[in-house]
């Protein structure tokens, strides 16, 4: 019984990928582009994303920063939440006064890039960075489970919402690592340009 729970989770996951194959992958590549305009406008990419999807930030950003499976200069990239002095500091009641908020309107600037990494249903922080972002006049790439919420009518038209379809927290962030991966990969192919010729998933 415990095997089968086990491997339940392999075949739940690789069900999952393929079917972001084709349900994200429009979404992906039109967020690459927004990742890539603004990378080489001179602006640099800030990315969020709370519990564990704030480790995926930091992994992300880090990519972005070293390398993902090629060497290649650097690319500005930043994940926010990291400063502990910041996260820990005074907090107004307001979400728009969380330290996560102050830091992007601190930090953010217009032609940067904010990449949003949000598992479950978006909170009033999420929403708050959101409108952050807009003032700041960044662009905002989202990555989200099944149910983006109130994210879908704050969104603006230039923004690329890449929702994976699933509910489930476990498969969404690993949904999120591959994605995040892809993203890695689309930007070095635009960059570098591509290595090697990879199969092709029927559409």
């Amino acid at each position: 019984m415990l095997l089968h729970r086990i491997q339940q989770h392999f075949v739940d996951g690789a069900d999952l990928q393929f079917q972001c194959a084709r349900a994200v992958g429009p979404a992906l590549e039109a967020a690459a582009a927004v990742l890539f305009a603004g990378l080489t406008g001179g602006g640099k990419v800030l990315v969020w994303g709370s519990g564990v999807s704030a480790a995926l930030a930091q992994s992300f950003a880090a990519q972005l920063v070293g390398r993902f499976e090629r060497e290649r200069p650097e690319l500005a990239a930043l994940a926010l939440g990291t400063n502990a002095a910041i996260v820990t500091g005074p907090m107004g009641a307001e979400a728009s006064a969380w330290p996560m908020v102050r830091q992007l309107r601190a930090l953010g600037l217009p032609g940067d890039v904010l990449v949003l990494i949000v598992a479950g249903a978006p909170g009033a922080d999420v929403l708050a960075a959101l409108a952050a972002a807009h003032e700041r006049d960044l662009s905002v790439v989202a990555l989200t489970g099944a149910r983006p919420g109130e994210m879908l009518t704050a969104l603006r038209e230039s923004d690329v919402l890449v929702s994976v379809p699933t509910e489930r927290a476990a498969r969404v962030h690993e949904a999120h690592l591959v994605a995040l991966h892809a993203l890695c990969d689309a930007l070095d192919a635009q960059l570098l340009g591509d290595e090697q010729e990879t199969e092709t998933v029927e559409p």
